[in-house]
């Protein structure tokens, strides 16, 4: 049974940032196509990792999500800066609260 908590939500619209970003990427005329891809893969298993236990968990691919996302934001291009900016600010905030750095009641 699936239970929609607020950090889930907010782990898969980050995911989801992400994925169209690497989408996006990979549309793009120009190179960086394979850091659009290892972006969609990473991206998608983090969104599945929330519904579908994966070996790995969740906080592992999460941090593989960010990693790939700085790579992308560094690897250049003309489109989805903003998109991976917002995909990195909200997978961090993700980080942040399921490792209760700060707790919120009511989210984490």
């Amino acid at each position: 049974m699936i239970t929609f908590t607020l950090l889930v939500l907010i782990g898969v619209i980050g995911g989801a940032l992400a994925l169209v970003g690497g989408i996006w990427r990979l549309r793009a005329r120009g190179g960086n196509t394979i850091v659009g891809v290892i972006e969609i893969i990473v991206a998608a298993l983090f969104i599945l990792s929330f519904f579908v236990p994966v070996p790995w968990g969740s906080v592992v691919l999460g941090v593989a999500t960010l990693i790939a996302l700085v790579v992308a934001l560094f690897a250049g291009g003309r489109t989805g800066r903003g998109v991976t900016i917002a995909a990195i600010v909200v997978i961090a905030i993700w980080f942040v609260l399921v490792n209760h750095w700060i707790v919120i009641p009511g989210i984490n």
